[in-house]
């Protein structure tokens, strides 16, 4: 029973560390690609203010709800691309990435919107594996430490992986908590540390819908498949539904809040 929960984590983590190594970032579609005509336009054009009335006219046809510090379209530079929301310019993968979390070192590849899932599932079971481990090899530690092992090549290699168990164990807990509680409120490690911009400003709940909702942004609303590292994300990594734009269209929450700003307002 052992040797079989043993090789059942052991496959889960290797399937899971190759989808995520080998999952190739998704970039974004042709229609967000500037043409030749409106790229000539754009870098002719001194005056910065007319630049971006050249990105809001061919973005007035495109779901993007995003912007800029400043109001403006964002825009990359290096792919001449207008930015779909949650979309980042990746500098060491040189592309930009749909709705991307970060660059990892450890699957040397950028976490997005095609391999999130796989990540979390790797650390998962990652997790577990570990824990598997450090419990398996207790019981032989004990014996150690009550002195009943007397082999002192066995004490080394029991000490050593538990050691090492241990040590990942730890580590991957708070990372794995952590993208826990970004999953939990539909944000990326980017929007953790710096809040997405819509046309009302800054919002760091923007994409938060619910707890449920939130996990099926990124497992899909089949239950079944949450556990295995099969694509089941909900979307195209284009478009992103918002709480922002629900609220907007419910007249009553829209009255509701400026009935609480006005308060606020009056309060002083």
């Amino acid at each position: 029973a052992y040797l079989v929960v043993f090789h059942i984590l052991f496959v889960l983590f290797v399937w899971t560390y190759w989808k995520s190594v080998f999952t190739l970032p998704i970039q974004p579609g042709k229609k967000f690609h500037m043409s030749y005509a409106d790229q000539e336009r754009y870098e002719n054009e001194e005056r910065p203010e007319v630049q971006r009335q050249i990105l809001a006219e061919i973005a007035r046809k495109l779901p993007v709800y995003t912007r800029t510090g400043n109001g403006g379209i964002r825009f990359c530079d290096r792919c001449q691309l207008i930015k779909p929301d949650r979309c980042h310019h990746c500098s060491v993968c040189a592309m930009c990435v749909l709705k991307m979390d970060h660059h990892c070192p450890w699957v040397n590849n950028c976490i997005g919107f095609s391999n999130y899932k796989f990540f979390l599932l790797f650390l998962a079971y990652s997790l577990l594996y570990c824990l598997y481990i450090a419990a398996t090899v207790f019981k032989y530690f004990i014996k150690y430490w009550t002195g009943e092992l007397t082999n002192g090549r066995s004490k080394f290699h029991i000490l050593f992986l538990l050691f090492v168990a241990v040590m990942f164990f730890v580590s991957l807990m708070f990372l794995f908590g952590y993208h826990c509680w970004l999953v939990s409120r539909n944000r990326s490690t980017l929007e953790a540390f710096s809040a997405p911009v819509f046309q009302n400003g800054p919002d760091k709940n923007g994409f938060n819908l619910g707890f449920v909702k939130n996990l099926q942004q990124v497992f899909g609303e089949e239950k079944k498949l949450w556990l295995l590292p099969i694509a089941s994300s909900q979307g195209d990594g284009h478009f992103f539904p918002m709480r922002t734009l629900s609220e907007a269209r419910n007249p009553l929450l829209t009255n509701e809040e400026q009935w609480e700003e006005d308060g606020i307002d009056e309060e002083p």
